[in-house]
C-alpha cells in the first residue's frame, strides 16, 4: 500500500491515542511489526499559539519511519499555519486530520475532532487547504457520523478524497457510540467501496483472527489497531504472521516482555525526567500486566503500578511477578 508517495511495508497500522502514543510507544510498535505509527493529536491552535508543551509533542524518533503526525482543530487558516510549520520543521512524513476524535473536551469544547462531521463542507475545506500547504501525504481518520442518525462516512469520505488526501481511516463507530456496542464493519466496506484512495479500517480488530476478518469482510487496505495494542505491542507481529501463514504465535517470553517494559519506561525517562516518565509509564505497566499468562498477583501488582516514582520501582514489581510465578 502507497500513502501518497510513501510506503507502507504492511497492513497493520498503530493507531493514535490521545496522552499514550508519543514516541515511546511508537518506537516500540514499530519494532513489534507495526507497517505505520501514528502520534497522539496535537492541537493547531497550540501550535499557532506556540504552546511549548504543543511542541513538545512534534517530537519524532529516527527509528520509528514511516509515522504521521496526527493534528486537531477547526479553523482553516490556523490549519494552514500549523501544516506549514509542521511542513518546514517536522520529520514526520505523513500528516493526519483527526475527524473522529470523540472526547468532550475536543468534540464538543473545541468543536473539532468528530464535531466537524456535521459539517462536511469544512471537512473539505480544511483538507483542501492542508494539502496545498504541504509536501507531505494527508490522510484524515473519521466516524460514522456524529449519532446513528446522522451516519454520513460516504460522503465525508468521498469530499476527503475530492480535496486531494492520499487515504482514510475509518472507525466503524459514531461519536455517541464512543467505544461502546460493536464496530459497523459493513459502514467501513461502503466507505471502501465509494473512494479510490486507501482505505484503513479501525474498530473491533483484537487479535490476528479478527484483524484477518475485517480485512476479508470490507476489503479495506489495511486495520488499524488502538486500544487493543495498549500493553500489546506484540499483537501487530501476531497479525502479520497471521496473514502470512494463516498461523498462530504466541504472546513474549517473559524475557522478551521484560526488556520491552524495561525499554519502554527509559525511552520515556530520557524524554523528559524520570518523575514524568513513571507518572506516564503507570497505566502502561498495568497493561503490560494484562499480557502475562501466569496472572496469581497480576490485580496486587497493577495496584503498585499505579503507585511507582523510579525505574527501580519496576524491577520490583518484575521480581514480586517472577518469585510467585
Amino acid at each position: 500500500m502507497k500513502i501518497g508517495n510513501i510506503e507502507i511495508k504492511g497492513k497493520v497500522i498503530q493507531g493514535p491515542m490521545a496522552g499514550i502514543s508519543n514516541a515511546p510507544f511508537r518506537v516500540i510498535a514499530k519494532e513489534k511489526g507495526a507497517a505505520l505509527v501514528v502520534a497522539e493529536m496535537v492541537s493547531i491552535e497550540g501550535m499557532v499559539h506556540e504552546n511549548a508543551k504543543t511542541f513538545s509533542m512534534l517530537a519524532v524518533d529516527p527509528t520509528e519511519h514511516p509515522m504521521s503526525m496526527q493534528i486537531f482543530g477547526n479553523d482553516v487558516e490556523s490549519f494552514t499555519k500549523a501544516v506549514k510549520w509542521i511542513d518546514a520543521n517536522v520529520d514526520c512524513d505523513i500528516i493526519d486530520l483527526n475527524i473522529g476524535c470523540p472526547a468532550p473536551k475536543v468534540a464538543v469544547r473545541s468543536a473539532s475532532g468528530s464535531s466537524l462531521l456535521k459539517t462536511p463542507e469544512l471537512i473539505y475545506d480544511i483538507v483542501r487547504a492542508v494539502v496545498a500547504n504541504t509536501k507531505k501525504p494527508v490522510t484524515a481518520k473519521i466516524r460514522l457520523g456524529w449519532d446513528k442518525d446522522s451516519v454520513n462516512a460516504v460522503e465525508v469520505a468521498q469530499l476527503i478524497e475530492k480535496a486531494g488526501a492520499s487515504a482514510i481511516a475509518v472507525h466503524g463507530r459514531t461519536r455517541a457510540d464512543f467505544y461502546t456496542g460493536h464496530a459497523d464493519w459493513e459502514k467501513i466496506k461502503q466507505v471502501k467501496d465509494a473512494v479510490k484512495i486507501p482505505v484503513i479500517g479501525n474498530g473491533d480488530v483484537v487479535d490476528a483472527k479478527s484483524a484477518k476478518k475485517m480485512l476479508d469482510e470490507t476489503g479495506c487496505d489495511a486495520v488499524m489497531i488502538s486500544r487493543a495494542c495498549q500493553g500489546n505491542p506484540w499483537i501487530f507481529g501476531q497479525i502479520n504472521h497471521f496473514l502470512k501463514t494463516g498461523e498462530e504465535i504466541p504472546g513474549p517470553s517473559l524475557e522478551e516482555w521484560k526488556a520491552t517494559v524495561e525499554k519502554h519506561a527509559k525511552m520515556l525517562v530520557e524524554l523528559r525526567t524520570e518523575e514524568w516518565g513513571m507518572r506516564e509509564f503507570r497505566k502502561h505497566l498495568a497493561w503490560y500486566l494484562d499480557v502475562l499468562p501466569y496472572k496469581p498477583n497480576v490485580k496486587a501488582l497493577k495496584d503498585k503500578a499505579n503507585q511507582i516514582l523510579t525505574l527501580d520501582d519496576i524491577q520490583v514489581i518484575i521480581q514480586e511477578y517472577i518469585d510467585a510465578k
